[in-house]
């Protein structure tokens, strides 16, 4: 992928303009912010599975880390919009470092078998400070994703949420692959101090990186400034046709996630070693960057919404039979394309608000639909582990069980096959979800809204574009477009600011594009 610079010369990555710069800063620093944060709480529900063999314990770890990005994603949003995104990321390492630190500590000073006795509070405790510390991470990936309509010009930017999707894939790889191997060798104490310096590191790369696109935040003449304002961010969904729906389609992907969230590391800690189950986590995590990378070469074609929605089928359809029988390669290679169309759904929902949801009020829709899709999971996850655990598997157990669900899932334990009875019946229902969503007025009126919502021209590779003199720049796009590569002006023709379309004194703040100091 290029990008266009301020001169409106190209260049491949390792030779990007400042622009392309500051986003490649951005998006591998949160990456590695994601890995880290990601690596100690798998490496957590790992180690709480292995200590107390307790279904309900990683169900309800897994569902309250979502319950907490969903309570919190709309305040991160508002924080977010109205403040600089450089300013935000670096707020956001310092609380997750400091939260790490101190559940450190906290792990250190309370003696094992008390830990890990699910009766008293000691392990309760330890999780929250670092589901906290972990969910904070979440700012910092409402920031990057405005950070894209900012750095990135319109036509590119599906693309570059490619790029997000693969930088997450790799996130993924590795985490898997250092949480199982960090347990089985390390333990749960080193790992935490390992987690603590990985947070400290990628803070001070933080504070060397500068975005002067944005010298303020797009809200800052906002009247609603400081405000979390949840019904002007609802106002603005609503007056778009179709854009709830978007969210709600972008929660069918949630639903599943949910089981998997509470089921997926009990099934795959009964059929492998906690090594192997990281290596395997770590392997498959793989399709995370083919899908992305897909995304990144290819874009999503002309109808984004119809693009996500046939991947929630097809991922409804392998989480029906990936576990259907009780065979390794079989498990594998469904999580692997599983992971592969992730990128494509999640693209899909932040191209479309991207084009369509002014900048200065991306960042509280971004955060509200996260709240509303992440919502999904843990009620599924609260819903199905003690289901699981005190029914199905029971059920699984008895000889009449065995005998009622083995022409369903085959034979084998009966943990992995009540496990796999509950992924099948899950998966069933998303594919029908989303063939009704796929033939639903909302469907048609996303569609229209996206393919109305036609951005100004951008900038090609190699072509600035040349804004009217004094004209208000009055979206997000043509700001991207402006920053990105704003043409000399000719000699005579006025000011920097005419020429970048800045508007004059008393005009609407709403077409205000920051210029480089």
């Amino acid at each position: 992928m290029r990008f266009v610079g301020v001169s409106g010369q190209t260049g491949m990555v390792k030779n990007l303009p400042p622009v392309g710069r500051t986003f490649t800063h951005l998006l591998v620093n949160t990456a590695v912010a994601g890995l880290t944060t990601s690596f100690l709480w798998f490496a957590l529900t790992f180690w709480a599975y292995l200590e107390t063999r307790s279904v309900l314990a990683t169900g309800v770890i897994g569902g309250a880390y979502m319950l907490f990005v969903s309570a919190s994603s709309i305040v991160f949003g508002s924080v977010v919009d109205h403040h600089r995104k450089i300013t935000v990321m670096r707020l956001s390492s310092v609380t997750t470092l400091v939260l790490f630190v101190v559940a450190a500590v906290f792990y250190h000073r309370v003696p094992g078998a008390a830990l890990t006795d699910l009766q008293q509070p000691w392990f309760w405790m330890l999780a929250v400070l670092i589901l906290i510390g972990s969910v904070v991470e979440h700012m910092r990936n409402i920031a990057l994703s405005t950070c894209v309509t900012i750095l990135v010009p319109e036509a590119e930017r599906a693309r570059a949420n490619g790029l997000v999707g693969t930088a997450q894939g790799i996130t993924f790889l590795a985490t898997s692959v250092l949480s199982g191997l960090a347990i089985g060798y390390l333990g749960m104490g080193w790992t935490m101090v390992v987690a603590c310096a990985a947070v400290g590191i990628g803070l001070v790369h933080l504070l060397t990186i500068r975005m002067p696109q944005e010298p303020e935040p797009a809200a800052a003449g906002s009247d609603d400034q400081g405000r979390v304002a949840i019904r002007g961010s609802i106002a603005l969904i609503a007056a778009s046709a179709g854009l709830f729906a978007l969210i709600f389609f972008s929660t069918f992907n949630n639903f599943i996630g949910g089981v998997y969230m509470a089921l997926m590391d009990p099934y795959g800690l009964e059929m492998f070693d906690v090594t192997v189950w990281g290596l395997v986590l770590g392997a498959t995590s793989l399709g995370f960057i083919v899908g992305g990378g897909l995304v990144a070469r290819f874009g999503l074609g002309p109808r984004p919404v119809r693009t996500m929605l046939l991947c929630v089928v097809a991922m409804g359809a392998l989480g029906a039979v990936f576990t259907i029988r009780e065979w390794a390669w079989l498990f594998v290679v469904g999580i692997f394309l599983y992971m592969c169309l992730i990128p494509a759904i999640e693209a899909a929902e932040q191209t479309i608000i991207q084009r369509v949801v002014p900048l200065e009020r991306q960042g509280r829709v971004f955060g509200f639909a996260m709240a509303v899709e992440t919502a999904a999971a843990p009620l599924t996850a609260f819903l199905i582990a003690p289901i699981a655990a005190r029914w199905i598997i029971p059920f699984a157990r008895s000889e009449s069980g065995q005998l009622a669900i083995e022409p369903l899932v085959g034979a084998g334990t009966p943990v992995s096959r009540g496990i796999a009875l509950v992924f099948l019946g899950a998966g069933l229902i998303m594919v029908v979800v989303g063939l009704l969503a796929l033939v639903s007025p909302a469907y048609r009126a996303l569609s229209t809204t996206y393919a109305a919502a036609v951005p100004p021209p951008t900038a090609e590779l190699g072509q600035p574009v040349t804004p009217t003199a004094g004209e208000v720049v009055a979206t997000a796009s043509a700001a991207a477009a402006l920053t990105l590569s704003p043409p000399p002006p000719p000699d005579g023709a006025g000011s920097a600011a005419d020429v970048a379309g800045v508007p004059p004194p008393g005009a609407p703040r709403d077409g205000h594009v920051p210029q480089d100091p």
